[in-house]
């Protein structure tokens, strides 16, 4: 490599080091200035490419290669960077790095099937860990009419994203992508808890790297997990570091803010008995039969789908322990539901005949299904959380319940049907690498 070309190259590097590695020299209040500061330092690179434009015939390629790599830099599409790339190319087809930046290139103007093209061309030159990752956000960001398709998809980011860590397993923006493709498949194709914890290492493994920690990214999809696990302190506290990190970025701005005003809902419902009037709750706590409210779960015992015979203990309440309750069932009349921005989970309010309330949150249950006030809720083996948040000067607490499946609920003496059931659909946002 000629001098002309080493100082281009070391300059480009210089470029990513800069933007990738900014909150190490600078502090997150000078998030609002990363990207002035990352395309001033761009004009000061593209300078030096017009100082040195007349490199030898032998690398040209190379030259279009790092020009449009440094177009490349910030995160929307340059129609300079794509025609600097596509010169490259025409000159040297083997040249996989920059068949990946082509790739990013018609990422960010929202091509998926060339950019996918792109990834598999580099792949083809080189098997490397950025075009199995990209090629990993590309299958998910697909949608087959197909449902095997559909699943394949899933399936293939997994493995793509599994490959890119084994080429490199120091590489945090690998294990950051692999995370995702582990939610993905968590929340389309079958939600085991191994899935989830898979997901959860990753982004651990992520957070050591120091480019990957400074992805506002990063720390939203770890705040999706900690959501859905109703980890809510964890949940805010990441949303939160997502903002500071990309302050234009309104997605986490908006879920933090929805998910404080959930809660802010649910904390005041819960203290006051779901705002109901003294005289209808007494009513309905007066009609609450357990013999006929808790349907198959009277009785003491109730037998499960393999014929087993569960012993069930109907309980108040106030009797449950942290965790789960076994041979446990508890009865409720619901007073309220609080609606969630993202439509999950479906969550209400319902009081025991001792007048203890009690937060119920279910989870995978069909849009329009869910119960009402006045209902009588009966739920087995009742896993109990008690959720305290102390967050921006304010305290949440109240006791919850939650339901993974709503068919182990009785709703008014009967078991819920399979109508009642849905499959979850949570969005994870992927910045282009």
């Amino acid at each position: 490599m000629s001098k002309k070309l080493s100082t281009l190259a070391e300059s480009v590097e210089a470029l990513y080091n800069f933007r990738d590695q900014y909150f190490e020299n600078h502090s997150v209040s000078d998030a609002f200035n990363k990207t002035g500061d990352v395309k001033k330092l761009l004009e000061e690179t593209l300078l030096k490419f017009e100082e040195n434009k007349d490199v030898e015939p032998k690398e040209r390629a190379q030259y279009f290669y790092l020009k449009g790599k440094a177009l490349n830099v910030t995160p929307n599409y340059d129609p300079k960077a794509e025609e600097a790339l596509s010169r490259a190319l025409k000159l040297d087809i083997k040249l996989y790095e920059a068949w990946n930046e082509l790739g990013e290139s018609y990422w960010k103007k929202e091509n998926i099937s060339e950019a996918k093209n792109c990834f598999q061309g580099a792949l083809k030159q080189c098997k490397n860990k950025k075009s199995l990752r990209n090629l990993s956000m590309v299958m998910r960001m697909q949608k087959p009419i197909k449902y095997e398709d559909r699943i394949k998809n899933i399936e293939d980011g997994v493995k793509f994203a599994k490959e890119a860590v084994e080429l490199d397993p120091t590489d945090g923006t690998s294990w950051s992508v692999l995370g995702n493709a582990y939610l993905s498949s968590f929340f389309n194709l079958a939600q085991y808890p191994s899935v989830l914890n898979l997901c959860k290492s990753a982004y651990a493994q992520a957070e050591k790297d120091i480019v990957a920690k400074s992805n506002p990214d990063l720390y939203y999809n770890k705040a999706i997990v900690a959501k859905y696990e109703e980890d809510y302190l964890s949940a805010l506290n990441s949303f939160s570091q997502a903002s500071k990190l990309e302050p234009s970025w309104q997605e986490p701005k908006l879920k933090k803010s929805q998910l404080l005003n959930y809660l802010s809902k649910v904390n005041e419902l819960y203290k006051d008995k779901g705002r109901i009037r003294v005289k209808k709750l007494s009513k309905m706590l007066s009609n609450m039969n357990p013999d006929k409210n808790l349907g198959p779960y009277k009785g003491g015992k109730y037998k499960a789908k393999n014929s087993q015979e569960i012993k069930l203990t109907h309980c108040n309440f106030n009797d449950l322990k942290e965790g789960l309750n076994e041979e446990k069932v508890v009865l409720g009349v619901v007073v309220c539901s609080i609606q969630d921005e993202d439509n999950v989970p479906f969550t209400f309010i319902m009081v025991d005949k001792n007048e203890s309330t009690i937060v119920v949150t279910v989870y995978n249950l069909a849009q329009e299904k869910g119960v009402l006030i006045g209902d009588y809720v009966a739920v087995p083996e009742p896993y109990l959380t008690l959720i305290h948040i102390p967050f921006e000067d304010k305290d949440y607490s109240f006791k919850s319940i939650r339901i993974v499946s709503p068919l182990v609920m009785v709703v008014n003496g009967k078991k819920l049907d399979k109508s009642k059931q849905s499959g979850l659909q949570f969005s994870t946002f992927t910045l282009a690498d």
